[in-house]
């Protein structure tokens, strides 16, 4: 990636609990009896105690509702196929969805106790209001955001290819070599019956994080080679692991997106991986799913619909994140301006 726009943005290791003459900030106790909301820090809306409070609350709640099966399952050390891949191969923790951020731009009333979370970088507590400040972000922090920014317009612009059919998961099991969910599932076909159906279809993945876990007797029937130098120039919007990646890359940008829209890309993620293991080879029935199955011309039509609905669904959600990272435009157009203006005598 080139470097940052307007130069990127310095880290300000001033301490945020103290008053701060270089910058202005100081942290006030929150709220004072009868004091009236002042303007933001930042641009945006800013957000009364008691509605962002219960905000806070239902989030939680939800939160807690959907991992509750998974939370219980860890443990007892129970593995579950299709619902844990959320929780072991993204590792986001449980405590950490659960946490309620607001998006970037927001300023929050502050209570007279504020919660913890909001009393430590990036956020400041000024003139009885909480908001989080980019000046803050390293410049190594604004590099990750930058690129998650430009793989998610990059991703945007293309193309789906909705010809797939799900053929990742057949590719990871050829051979039998390591059938990775074996322990907890098995297979509803053969070995021979998997590597013939894996030998007579095109494969055409363009997501590195799948085609890493291809059985390496698969690797050459892909058409496309993707590594992860390539991501940005290969990954597509029809693809069910790129937009299953959704989570991932709200979850590598939080605070600044807001819980809400990283929450909302965990349950679409749920569903991404539920397609995605029913059209696989292993048989999900003891766990309620009845297969896709996409050895069959029938079983990939349904496939492909499924695919096109949720790709429509991670479009739009893919779209929200590229504009929740907006900021990064702003910030660095405000740094520029800074840079060029005159210090005071």
């Amino acid at each position: 990636m080139a470097g940052l726009p307007g130069g990127g943005l310095q880290r300000r290791s001033i301490p945020i609990s103290r008053f701060s003459r270089e910058v202005g900030w100081f942290f006030d106790g929150g709220v004072r009896g009868g004091m009236s909301i002042l303007q933001g820090a930042g641009e945006g809306p800013v957000v009364p105690l008691d509605r962002w409070m219960a905000e806070a609350a239902r989030h939680e709640a939800a939160v807690r509702s959907k991992t509750a099966d998974a939370l219980a399952r860890r443990t007892r050390g129970v593995q579950h196929p299709v619902e844990d891949f959320l929780f072991t191969y993204y590792r986001f923790s449980f405590a950490s969805l659960r946490e309620w951020h607001p998006p970037c731009g927001t300023s929050l009333e502050a209570p007279s106790v504020v919660p913890g979370r909001f009393l430590k970088a990036p956020y400041v507590v000024s003139r009885g209001l909480i908001h989080a400040a980019p000046e803050f972000l390293t410049e190594g922090q604004l590099a990750r955001l930058w690129w998650i920014r430009e793989l998610l317009m990059a991703t945007h612009a293309r193309s789906g290819n909705f010809g797939c059919h799900g053929m990742h998961e057949w590719a990871m099991v050829y051979g039998g070599g390591e059938v990775r969910h074996g322990d907890s599932t098995p297979l509803r076909l053969g070995q021979r019956e998997i590597d013939a159906f894996v030998e007579s279809r095109p494969i055409r993945c363009s997501h590195f994080d799948a085609f890493r876990f291809f059985a390496p007797a698969a690797r050459d029937f892909n058409k496309l080679q993707p590594d992860l130098e390539g991501r940005v120039a290969h990954e597509q919007p029809g693809c069910i692991h790129a937009n299953m990646d959704l989570y991932k890359w709200a979850g590598k940008a939080m605070p600044w997106v807001g819980s809400a829209l990283w929450f909302e890309a965990f349950l679409l993620a749920g569903e991404l991986r539920d397609l995605d293991m029913r059209a696989s080879p292993y048989d999900l029935r003891a766990f309620g799913l009845e297969p896709v199955m996409i050895e069959t011309p029938e079983g990939r039509t349904i496939y492909e619909n499924e695919q096109r609905r949720l790709a429509e669904k991670s479009a739009a959600l893919r779209q929200r994140l590229i504009d929740a990272l907006g900021f990064l435009d702003r910030a660095s157009d405000q740094a520029a301006g800074d840079e060029k203006t005159p210090t005071p005598a």
